[in-house]
């Protein structure tokens, strides 16, 4: 629309607006106004020294006329510029369309306003906010144009930054950002999608509303002061959803500071990792489990051993530990073939497992032997429920055939290693099945032997 000020009967009536506001009441102090060549002096140099970029094109926009602010945004000098139309700041990426608006209303005698993207004298592109004025005459005739603008490049970028920052806020990970009391200030979609609350829900509460009750005071002490230190934490947490279940999470924190270097605002940036967990759990269970029986492999057996001896040891406990081996099983291999071989291996092993308290072990130590580690039980308890596990499996037929078991049996002594141990418990194991097999037998350096049975054939 074409601004009604700049119309013949609109400069009429402001020039008599403004002959009226400088008339002056009766005895006022009067003062002799400039004359028009100082005054066009004056003009001249206030223009030229504005912060803003002004010129003044002919009708054909011709510039005839640039200060000194315009000639460092375009990057041409004086000289350069006088004669040429702005087609010489055009950078080709500003639509057509928006030309043929421009030029339809400043030709109308109507202002223009808009942004244009330019091109500077060292090839730099630039953004321009512009206004251009038409310039009429004492007879309403349109005589020249007058373009003021002003460098948006800095704003534009910015702008372009918030935006690409929004569409990261809103896509990326789940995102918390507080206020430096940890007062929530704003959460992301991701963040609603993982905890279950929305975002009016949590707004004006702090992250306390999300603790699992799984970390102790050290755990947040040792974050705190990463945060105040280094301005940033990052780790593994477990946090509650709003349904109350606790999952892990991956999280990094980071301390805002404003101008002053305060803390204004913590940014927080995590994501579940319960897939993660489960597959290291996964990968952790088939790196410890003997795939045949579920029980544990020997490897993860002798780390379990020596952490139940340094416990043992450390709390004053007794520690006992068994070696099971199934009498004959070669021959079952022989008669029966391998399939039902390992079918028996699993079957005894969940007889055991079945028979454990959640502090024992299990583990395959071999072939047909298992070792079972029983922490805080003397040997005489060792050796009852060994003879019990024993009764147990030869009561039992497994897949129609009679299995019988040994069982050598010893406890640990101060200031022993599990190479000793193992080696007097191996030893007792041998005492077993010289002894008919179907037997128990406590380590001989004990002075104590349990029950024997005779050995039942296989049939």
């Amino acid at each position: 629309m074409c601004n009604p000020c700049h119309s013949p009967e609109g400069l009429a009536g402001r020039d008599a607006a403004i002959e009226e506001a400088l008339s002056l009441p009766a005895g006022a102090v009067t003062f002799e106004p400039a004359s028009p060549e100082v005054f066009c002096r004056q003009l001249h140099v206030a223009v030229e020294q504005s912060p803003v970029a002004i010129a003044i094109t002919d009708l054909n926009g011709r510039i005839l006329y640039a200060n000194r602010c315009y000639q460092e945004i375009s990057g041409y000098s004086l000289s350069d510029l006088l004669g040429r139309t702005p087609a010489l700041v055009q950078s080709g990426e500003t639509p057509a369309e928006i030309y043929r608006e421009l030029w339809g209303a400043i030709t109308n005698g109507c202002v223009w306003e808009g942004v244009l993207k330019n091109r500077r004298g060292n090839g730099e592109i630039y953004w321009a906010k512009q206004v251009i004025t038409p310039v009429r005459n004492a007879a309403g005739e349109l005589v020249n144009f007058v373009a003021v603008q002003e460098d948006v490049t800095k704003q534009r970028r910015q702008q372009n930054e918030l935006r690409l920052l929004a569409m990261v806020f809103e896509t990326g990970q789940a995102t918390l950002i507080t206020d430096a009391e940890m007062r929530i200030e704003k959460v992301n979609q991701a963040f609603v999608d993982i905890t279950g609350y929305q975002a009016e829900e949590v707004v004006g509460q702090t992250p306390r509303l999300f603790k699992s009750g799984r970390h102790d005071k050290a755990f947040y002490d040792r974050l705190w002061e990463s945060l105040e230190t280094t301005g940033h934490w990052q780790g593994e947490i477990w946090n509650r959803n709003r349904f109350g279940e606790v999952y892990p999470l991956w999280q990094s924190i980071t301390a805002v500071l404003d101008d002053q270097g305060q803390v204004r605002n913590y940014v927080a940036v995590f994501h579940n990792i319960s897939e993660r967990k489960c597959m290291e759990q996964e990968l952790e269970r088939q790196a410890s489990r003997d795939h045949l029986t579920g029980a544990y492999n020997r490897r993860a057996f002798d780390t379990a051993l020596r952490q139940a001896m340094q416990e043992a040891e450390h709390d004053g406990q007794p520690l006992s530990l068994l070696l099971l081996d199934i009498d004959h099983f070669k021959a079952v291999n022989d008669r029966h073939g391998h399939d039902v071989g390992d079918r028996v291996l699993q079957s005894v092993a969940k007889r055991l497992s079945t028979s454990l308290r959640s502090s024992d072990l299990l583990a395959r130590w071999g072939g047909e032997e298992f070792a079972i580690l029983l922490p805080g039980t003397p040997l005489k308890g060792a050796a009852t429920f060994a003879d019990r596990l024993r009764t147990q499996v030869a009561e039992q037929r497994l897949h129609g055939i009679s299995i019988t078991v040994s069982i050598g049996i010893s406890d640990l002594r101060a200031g022993e290693g599990p190479e000793a141990l193992l080696r007097r418990v191996d030893t007792a194991l041998y005492r077993a099945k010289n002894a008919g097999r179907n037997s128990v037998v406590v380590d001989a350096e004990q002075g104590g032997n349990g029950e024997s049975a005779h050995e039942e054939e296989v049939p």
